[in-house]
């Protein structure tokens, strides 16, 4: 187990311009973000971190929300504040960076998820699961995996995200995800720090929040906590997306995204 003391791994684009820093969601990498960074690293700085336990960072002993944010917040500078964009695990991480170490953070953008607690885990447990059972078996071939794990993950387009993170490991295959401690805290991931951040005044930085039309995890039910922490917020849905709006439809969420960076 690698020590939480190594930064998290980075992949930088652009080299002009104000610096983007993207935060991706359970089971992501830092390059799942490669389309929406290219665009950008015309005239940006573009930063696509691998989050703790996930890709090519080193992995925990244990998930924890504000251990995540401090480690990203280490990749900050208050002499060059960010527009910092996170996507669902991402973004919270990325709203308690902003809470914590408002003078690294210029303006936050939060991609389809809220400071809430949500309820529906199970999914995800049932995904690890089915990839748990894949892991040290022998590497044949890839549609192999892909086979194995249909009955737990029907949609081919989620199984082919989650085996983004597939990788052979001598004659076996492995996930990059530390998958065996986010299944054993997937409770605690799903969860919102709230008595972490309570004590701290909320952000008054800009604050783009971003939603699909088909997702549940941006509602009107959601917005009171969302403005309590974060005034200054504005909601923009993006139609025929869900959760994954920013792979669903990223054509409208660059242009979007430009806007608020610019």
């Amino acid at each position: 187990m690698a020590s939480t003391s190594e930064p998290l791994h980075t992949t930088e684009l652009g080299d002009a311009g104000a610096r983007v820093v993207f935060c991706h969601g359970l089971f992501g990498q830092g390059k799942n973000w490669t389309q929406i960074g290219k665009a950008l690293a015309q005239d940006h700085r573009v930063t696509l971190v691998d989050m703790p336990d996930h890709g090519r960072s080193p992995w925990s002993a244990e998930f924890d929300f504000v251990d995540a944010a401090d480690q990203v917040a280490g990749l900050l500078s208050a002499d060059d504040p960010v527009v910092l964009v996170g996507h669902s695990l991402g973004g919270k991480v990325a709203m308690i960076v902003a809470l914590r170490h408002p003078e690294l953070v210029e303006r936050l953008c939060v991609v389809d998820v809220s400071p809430v607690a949500y309820a529906h885990s199970e999914e995800f447990r049932n995904y690890m699961d089915a990839m748990l059972e894949v892991a040290g078996a022998p590497a044949g071939s890839r549609s192999e995996v892909d086979e194995a794990l249909r009955p737990a993950v029907p949609n081919a387009t989620v199984r082919a995200f989650l085996m983004q993170n597939l990788h052979r490991d001598g004659d076996r295959w492995a996930w990059r995800p530390n998958l065996e401690l986010l299944r054993r805290d997937l409770a605690e991931l799903s969860d919102w720090p709230a008595e972490e951040v309570a004590g701290l005044p909320s952000y008054d930085g800009a604050v783009l929040w971003v939603a699909g039309a088909r997702s549940h995890y941006v509602t009107d039910e959601y917005t009171p906590a969302m403005e309590a922490l974060f005034p200054r917020v504005r909601r923009v849905t993006i139609k025929d997306a869900g959760h994954w709006v920013h792979s669903e439809q990223p054509e409208v969420f660059i242009e979007v995204l430009r806007r608020f960076a610019d």
